[in-house]
């Protein structure tokens, strides 16, 4: 990415190689924009996953699947929800193959997870968050598949939550 006014940074680089000093006087001289974004609220919701990494929690250490969903209908279009599936007990590993099933993915072994994420990435979902105290949790309920196949979500999303 060339920035016209920092230089040209389109290689690769470890974090020790990046000297951020030069940024120091522009940083110090920024304003902070304040960004309130009403909280999403508990409910259903059609999301397109957008990422999904192995990675592990940052206090336990455990690992863990990490999914970005973007929602795209009905309310709240573009905002995101995020879902662990931290693995830890046989019920953890319960959780996690049902929703990597709802998703149409089946693996024989969970060791062969790491070779097939790419097959969750743009899998269309309804999901339903729900609060329960401090703690926000993102289900996965269903995939959505569209007849024709296609991609075209919109008008699917809208008939999908039409009111009865």
């Amino acid at each position: 990415m060339q920035n016209d006014n920092y230089g040209n940074y389109d290689q690769g680089y470890d974090q020790d190689d990046i000297d951020l000093a030069q940024f120091d006087d522009d940083f110090a001289e920024a304003e902070v924009e304040d960004r309130e974004f009403e909280p999403i609220p508990d409910g259903k919701y059609q999301v397109n996953v957008e990422r999904v990494e192995l990675t592990r929690a940052q206090t336990s250490g455990n690992p863990m699947l990490k999914w970005t969903l973007r929602i795209i209908a009905p309310r709240f279009r573009g905002r995101l929800l995020w879902r662990n599936n931290v693995m830890v007990s046989r019920e953890n590993i319960k959780w996690l193959k049902t929703d990597l099933h709802t998703c149409g993915l089946s693996l024989e072994k969970i060791s062969d997870l790491p070779a097939n994420l790419e097959k969750l990435i743009n899998i269309k979902l309804e999901v339903t968050k729900r609060t329960r105290g401090e703690n926000e949790n993102v289900y996965l309920n269903k995939r959505i598949v569209l007849e024709d196949g296609s991609d075209e979500y919109g008008t699917a999303a809208k008939d999908a939550l039409a009111p009865f």
